[in-house]
């Protein structure tokens, strides 16, 4: 289709000069139409109106994620992970527990499964010059589930309770350096502020479903969401028995179109194989996490539709910096270069899985340089790194795991592979609560392991997984990699409001990362669901989110 310039003058008019930059992008063709679409959503601009600057550019109209109208009042039965603890949305952290609270309570905005951020309880947003304030329309007319509307100081009292160091909110390992208790300001009872400690050009992922406990609760609330579940959502509370599960009944007064389902159920389980039984067995209709190597017995179900979704869920493998022989790059390098990554996509995680280059970079975010080079095995190369370190001769080590999804299998693969180049690895798999231990450095095998492996789940943007495990003073630094070159591009690349400036950073973070090599991350894997025939409308999210509103069943 040819370009219609006309129109995208008209299209350009009372735009401000950051989307006018993007929108020439795609115009000259530095900008795909995805990354348009993924990044103007971001800076706040509408589906409709980027669709017609497609349509305008000569790129056709734009696909949609629309699905058919199926038929309302069925109970829809869900197979999940147990919430190992209280269902607190400042401090549940685990995919059972994160699962409740967004049955009930929503979030600003959602990220979708295209990385594309759509309005929810927030219509629209859009950063100043600088992207350090960045000021968000609430929707009207939204009433909580106890019948008070949601109002700016309801935001307010939301976002400063997680932002509060005091609370231990899980969400500070999104807000800690970018968002501060007291920076969420209210304009009017529609109008919020969000005043950055510095500016961020990704900040509306981080009050989105991608930061996953940023849900908007009353101003009052009192710490008993467990007995309320207390939101805005399309689906109330009916009942909720710990260890056991839950089930939620239509919010008819909810502010969008009602949902179709009646009621829903969510079956806690604690193991995978009781929920693929019940599946097939016609209890549930769906299992919301599947683990690749338990897809296997369900592929030739003719009864059963598993449901992939591309994701930036990954593995890291650490190795400390500040601990011999790993305080030299070149035995990490060696290491690096020692992995299978084609095997471990094809074989391990049997497909469901792309290559990753050992930086959090996905290919599917928008800012990622695809022109970084794709480090392979090269177990020559290896070796000889392995001697100009010094330790051609090879030396013992521990690898420290835990049980959860395909770890311990990888780990063993790592294990036989680092062995062609004389690494010796004992492996230390441990249930997941010793492995976190107290999540802080000197109290965790996690964090204090000279060489550990472990997932860290998807994000709509890479900012939480450059700022946590890898900058000097990061949380999850396992790695205790300390490099100020690598600070600085992080928070050149936080800062960047126009798309083609975070490429430019990211590229550089890419390329430091494969000589400095402080963590592996081999590949990024896809988020699985299972669901029966005849289940349709489930709209789930690569964090472990399910929304039913649009869900019904033959």
């Amino acid at each position: 289709m040819s370009k219609n310039y006309r129109t995208l003058d008209l299209l350009r008019r009372n735009r401000t000069p950051l989307e006018n930059h993007l929108i020439d992008g795609l115009v000259d063709g530095r900008v795909s139409r995805r990354d348009f679409i993924r990044h103007g959503s971001l800076l706040g601009l509408s589906l409709p109106f980027m669709s017609r600057v497609g349509v305008a550019a000569g790129f056709g109209v734009t696909p949609s994620l629309a699905q058919a109208q199926g038929t309302p009042g069925a109970t829809i039965r869900v197979a999940c992970q147990v919430p190992i603890a209280a269902i607190d949305p400042v401090t549940v952290v685990e995919a059972g527990g994160l699962l409740m609270l967004q049955q009930t309570a929503e979030f600003l905005c959602l990220d979708g499964p295209d990385l594309v951020l759509r309005p929810m309880l927030a219509e629209s947003w859009t950063p100043n010059d600088k992207g350090d304030v960045w000021t968000f329309t609430l929707r009207k007319g939204v009433k909580f589930h106890s019948g008070g509307e949601m109002k700016a100081e309801d935001v307010v009292a939301s976002i400063d309770r997680l932002a509060d160091p005091a609370n231990s909110s899980s969400a500070l390992s999104v807000f800690r350096g970018i968002l501060q208790k007291g920076g969420t300001k209210k304009v009017d009872d529609y109008t919020v502020e969000f005043h950055l400690d510095a500016p961020n050009g990704n900040f509306p992922y981080m009050v989105s479903s991608d930061n996953y406990t940023a849900v908007i609760l009353p101003a009052n609330y009192q710490g008993d969401f467990e007995t309320t579940f207390d939101g805005t959502g399309p689906f109330k509370l009916e009942r909720y028995t710990p260890k056991v599960g839950a089930s939620f009944v239509r919010n008819e007064d909810y502010w969008d179109e009602k949902a179709l389902p009646e009621r829903t159920e969510f079956i806690f389980f604690s193991d995978i194989q009781p929920q693929i039984l019940a599946l097939q067995g016609g209890q549930v209709d769906i299992i919301n996490i599947l683990p690749v190597l338990s897809s296997v017995g369900l592929a030739n179900d003719p009864n059963v539709e598993i449901v992939g979704l591309k994701a930036v869920s990954h593995t890291q493998l650490h190795m400390r910096c500040d601990t011999e022989p790993f305080k030299d790059p070149r035995v990490r390098r060696a290491v690096a270069l020692s992995i299978d990554r084609p095997q471990l996509v094809a074989g391990l995680m049997k497909g469901y899985a792309q290559v990753g280059n050992d930086s959090p970079f996905a290919a599917v975010y928008p800012s990622t340089d695809s022109t970084v080079p794709q480090r392979e095995r090269d177990i020559a190369e290896a070796k000889q790194l392995m001697e100009a370190a010094g330790v051609g001769q090879g030396f013992n080590m521990s690898l420290t795991s835990r049980h959860y999804l395909e770890l311990p299998e990888h780990a063993q693969l790592v294990q036989s592979w680092v062995k062609e180049i004389g690494i010796n690895l004992d492996l230390n798999i441990l249930d997941p609560s010793a492995f976190y231990g107290d999540a802080v450095f000197g109290r965790s095998p996690w964090l204090d392991a000279p060489m550990g492996l472990t997932v860290y789940a998807h994000r709509g943007v890479p900012n939480v997984f450059l700022k946590a495990p890898l900058t000097s003073d990061g949380p999850w630094n396992a790695a205790h990699f300390k490099n100020s070159e690598y600070d600085q591009l992080v928070d050149s690349y936080t800062a960047a409001l126009d798309l083609e400036a975070q490429r430019d950073a990211a590229g550089r973070i890419q390329r430091l990362l494969l000589e400095e090599t402080p963590v592996i991350a081999a590949y990024f894997f896809d988020y699985l669901s299972a669901m029966a025939k005849g289940v349709t409308g489930v709209q789930n999210t690569a964090m472990g989110q399910l929304f039913l509103a649009g869900t019904s069943k033959a």
